[in-house]
């Protein structure tokens, strides 16, 4: 089976609760859905430009930097081909520690009954996103501590949409829970504030890394 991999690098992770770790990033094409705030947009068109890897190929390149972390990223990993295949080969090596980020679209099912599987950093998107009609609720029920969902907001009205999600589904007791600003979009000091009106204990704010470090439009980081 062949991965379509647009970009494979080494960084710093930019989000989560591996964030400011190094990681390599293997990003795949392709997403089904199109957020309103989307950065990576530029990989979900039909012609981008791509390597076809075989998971054997991609094993072999993350062993070739001598770090541990594996961000599979897009786009959305999830909807890749015979990813269960590439997971199970990486599943092999115990040195490395493997995270999925996914849109919070595509059912976690089939990924989670593999043997050692992958942390899942899944989102859940808001308003603001113009996606929250494609979100799968019944995914919450496969996450774990080792996993986490993430509340990217622009608006106090994502704020108060997010609050609502945590709480209907009691997000804190089941994983870790993240809120993330929209670049450009809201002040940090206001999910601050809106976290303290409401004593959300247990959230955790990040912002993310890379667009600090580098040029927020910057690929490869």
């Amino acid at each position: 089976m062949n991965f379509k991999v647009v970009e494979k690098f080494v960084s710093v992770n930019g989000e989560g609760r591996l964030s400011g770790q190094l990681a390599i990033f293997i990003r795949f094409a392709g997403c089904n859905l199109d957020c309103s705030y989307c950065d990576t947009r530029w990989a979900n068109e039909k012609n981008v430009e791509y390597t076809l890897m075989n998971a054997e190929e991609i094993y072999e390149y993350i062993k070739s930097t001598g770090v541990k972390n594996i961000t599979l990223t897009g786009g959305e990993p999830l909807l890749q081909n015979g990813l269960v295949e590439l997971l199970n080969v990486l599943s092999k090596d115990k040195e490395l520690l493997v995270e999925i980020e996914t849109n919070g679209s595509v059912s976690l099912n089939e990924f989670v009954e593999i043997q050692n599987p992958p942390r899942f950093v899944m989102d859940y998107k808001l308003p603001s996103s113009d996606m929250e009609q494609r979100m799968l609720v019944h995914n919450f029920k496969y996450l774990t501590k080792k996993d986490t969902v993430k509340f990217v907001s622009g608006s106090i009205e994502d704020l108060e949409r997010a609050k609502h999600i945590i709480d209907q589904y009691n997000l804190i007791n089941k994983t870790n829970v993240y809120i993330s600003p929209i670049f450009g979009k809201i002040q940090m000091s206001k999910i601050v504030d809106f976290m303290q009106q409401f004593n959300m204990n247990g959230v955790t704010l990040q912002v993310q890394l890379h667009k600090i470090i580098w040029d927020p439009e910057e690929r490869g980081v």
